[in-house]
């Protein structure tokens, strides 16, 4: 009798464990937190470089929200956001949901984990949830250490949107809030994408650079005019729709239209792993 025919009795505690060992695991190894760190830097750097700049008379020119940073250090979380999400985030969450599977298999822990009595099922679900809190972990480092450097080098008061009205510091808040939101569920099609690529390979390098493939490869398609059909489709298409926050009456349709397209790739590939790796055969 194969592995992948045996049915594990379930224990009272097993999936708790499970999930509490796997979170430890992804949110302990060295290499994601070396990750986390970096992705934190960014928001430290670029809060110095403006700082720097408003002396030499810079500081008001780049990119979007950038040139905003120096007026309120709430718009540093913003920028920094907008700076990592078309490679560094993707990168990050790609290296983390590739390994997954992948990472247990090249190691040949994958097989004695399916022994322990937890489905295959659940255990992909637990995988997942660790890929997930590791992709919200991200945002959330670059959120918080560019709230604590923003106000600690330019200060926080009452946000000027998009269109130039001002809001109070507390609405400021929620909506800047709103934005480290959106971006983390930007990236659940990303982390589902990933835990398929890791499913087919027993190589973690060949997942993750795979699902960063993918992001990439969407984004050059959404430069492309020649296929704008497939455009609201894409997965990274949407990804900055969170500067609906920033106006003055945020669009519910847009940002929703951005969380559905997510939800259709996280069902579409969470399906495509589930189905790859409950039905694998399982040798190391």
């Amino acid at each position: 009798m194969s592995l992948a025919d045996t049915a594990p009795v379930h224990h009272r505690g097993a999936t708790g464990r499970l999930v509490r060992s796997e979170l430890a695991l992804v949110l302990g190894r060295r290499r994601n937190v070396v990750l986390l760190v970096g992705l934190a830097m960014v928001p430290l750097l670029l809060g110095v470089v403006l700082y720097l700049a408003q002396d030499a008379g810079l500081a008001g020119q780049g990119p979007p929200f950038v040139a905003r940073v120096t007026g309120n250090g709430l718009f540093l979380v913003v920028a920094s956001l907008f700076l990592c999400t078309p490679f560094l985030l993707p990168l990050t969450i790609g290296i983390a949901s590739g390994d997954a599977i992948a990472g247990e298999a090249s190691t040949g822990t994958l097989r004695y984990l399916l022994v322990v009595p937890v489905a295959r099922g659940r255990l992909l679900a637990v995988k997942a949830l660790g890929a997930l809190v590791f992709a919200g972990a991200a945002v959330l480092a670059i959120a918080v250490v560019g709230l604590v450097a923003g106000a600690a080098l330019f200060g926080v008061g009452d946000l000027t949107l998009l269109s130039g009205t001002t809001v109070p510091l507390a609405d400021g808040v929620l909506r800047v809030a709103g934005v480290v939101v959106y971006v983390g569920l930007s990236m659940t099609g990303l982390v589902a994408v990933g835990l398929f690529f890791s499913t087919l390979t027993e190589v973690p390098v060949g997942a993750m650079a795979a699902t960063v493939v993918v992001a990439v490869v969407s984004s050059v398609l959404d430069q492309l005019p020649q296929v704008a059909v497939i455009h609201p489709a894409l997965l990274t298409h949407h990804w900055f729709d969170f500067a609906e926050m920033l106006r003055v009456v945020p669009s519910a349709d847009v940002l929703a239209q951005g969380l559905a397209v997510q939800a259709g790739w996280v069902a579409v590939f969470g399906a495509l792993a589930w189905a790859r790796f409950t039905t694998a055969d399982v040798s190391s």
